[in-house]
């Protein structure tokens, strides 16, 4: 159910209330003084989720802000492996 925000004249706080698309009405009354509140118009809430996609989401949007620092490199003598079964990996530039 979608959650709509409103607002009364008065600058109060917004009021945040969920109804169904169908039956959203388009003022309601605000607790803090009594007056009309209209509805904001306002971005939908695309990002809040709780689902394993989302967190990956998440995760992966984080590292462009803040990679990940290394701390010392890595060990030398890394030896790649060959593989000479398949004629076309002959042809690759060794490294």
């Amino acid at each position: 159910m979608p959650t709509y925000s409103f607002r009364c004249a008065q600058r109060c706080d917004p009021v945040e209330q969920s109804f169904s698309m169908a039956d959203a009405p388009s003022e309601v009354t605000c607790p803090q003084c009594g007056q009309a509140a209209a509805r904001k118009i306002s971005s939908p809430a695309l990002g809040r989720g709780n689902s394993a996609a989302m967190k990956a989401h998440d995760a992966s949007r984080a590292t462009a802000d803040t990679p990940a620092v290394v701390s010392s490199l890595p060990p030398a003598g890394r030896s790649a492996t060959r593989t000479t079964s398949n004629p076309l990996h002959r042809r690759l530039p060794r490294p």
